[in-house]
C-alpha cells in the first residue's frame, strides 16, 4: 500500500512571499506553489512535520494570515529507537516549536498556542527528546554540581535555592556563556529547572509558552556575534508588516 504524501494545503500567502519563505518557515522538503501564488503545496519528510505544520493553520507570515489543511491524517511517526544526538524540529514538542516561532517574531494566536499543548498532551513527548533532554540534565548536573547530580534533581530542595545555587556556579565557571546549543546553555543557567520543566512536562498553560519565548530571544540576543550561542531550530525572523 502507497503511503500518502507528508503534505499541506496552504492558502493566503501573500504575493511578496517568497518560495525561499516559505521553505524557511515551514523548513520543509519541497514547494508547489501555484499558479495564482497565493496557494501552495507544502511536502515534508515526516507526517509528524506535516501534523505541526497543521498546528500553525491561522498564523502569519509576511502579514498574511496562513490557510492550513490538510485531507490526510498525519501520524507522529518518531522512530524511539533513532539516536537522539542530533534533535530535528518534528522531534521537539509543539509547545516548544510555538515558542520558537514566537520568539523570532511571527504571529501565532492563543488559538494556536493551545492547540499545541493540547497536541502535546494527546500524544505525549517523543522518548528522542525526552531521552535528549534527560542527558543534557545529568551532563549539565555534573559539571555545574557534581558527581551523579542532576539540574531538575533532588539537591534542589526549593527553586530560589535552587536558581542561586546554580546561577553562583555559572557565574564561577561560564557555562552558559561557552556552550553552543541553546537548551546546554539554558540548563546550565539559573533557569535551568523552568527550562527543563518545560521541555519534559505536558502540563503547561499558554503564558509558559510565552515565557519560553521570551528566554529563547533573550538568549539570541544575549548571544555574542563573533561566536553566536545556537538557540532552536526555527525559522527566519518573521518579516516587518504594517498589516494585522
Amino acid at each position: 500500500m502507497v503511503q500518502a504524501p507528508a503534505a499541506v494545503d496552504v492558502s493566503g500567502i501573500s504575493p511578496f512571499t517568497s518560495e525561499k519563505e516559505l521553505h524557511d518557515f515551514f523548513r520543509i522538503k519541497s514547494t508547489e506553489l501555484k499558479d495564482d501564488g497565493k496557494s501552495a503545496v507544502i511536502t515534508f519528510e515526516k507526517h509528524s512535520a506535516a501534523k505541526t505544520a497543521l498546528m500553525l493553520n491561522g498564523g502569519q507570515l509576511g502579514g498574511n494570515k496562513l490557510t492550513i489543511t490538510s485531507d490526510v491524517e498525519h501520524a507522529d511517526n518518531h522512530d524511539p529507537e533513532e539516536h537522539h544526538a542530533h534533535i530535528e524540529q518534528s522531534d521537539k514538542p509543539r509547545a516548544g516549536i510555538a515558542a520558537e516561532y514566537l520568539a523570532h517574531g511571527h504571529i501565532l494566536g492563543e488559538n494556536i498556542l493551545q492547540r499545541a499543548i493540547e497536541i502535546d498532551n494527546k500524544h505525549g513527548i517523543s522518548k528522542k527528546f525526552l531521552s535528549f533532554m534527560s542527558d543534557l540534565d545529568k551532563s549539565v548536573g555534573q559539571r555545574a554540581v557534581g558527581p551523579e547530580q542532576t539540574v531538575s534533581g533532588k539537591f534542589q530542595s526549593t527553586l530560589k535555592e535552587a536558581h542561586t545555587r546554580v546561577k553562583s556556579i555559572d557565574e564561577q565557571k561560564g557555562y552558559s556563556k561557552i556552550a553552543q546549543e541553546y537548551y546546554t546553555k539554558a540548563l546550565a543557567s539559573s533557569i535551568g529547572q523552568s527550562v527543563f520543566s518545560f521541555y519534559t512536562s505536558t502540563s503547561k498553560q499558554v503564558r509558559d509558552i510565552h515565557e519560553e519565548a521570551l528566554r529563547i530571544k533573550k538568549a539570541k540576543t544575549a548571544a555574542p556575534t563573533s561566536a553566536p550561542a545556537s538557540t532552536p531550530a526555527s525559522p527566519p525572523p518573521a518579516q516587518s508588516s504594517s498589516s494585522k
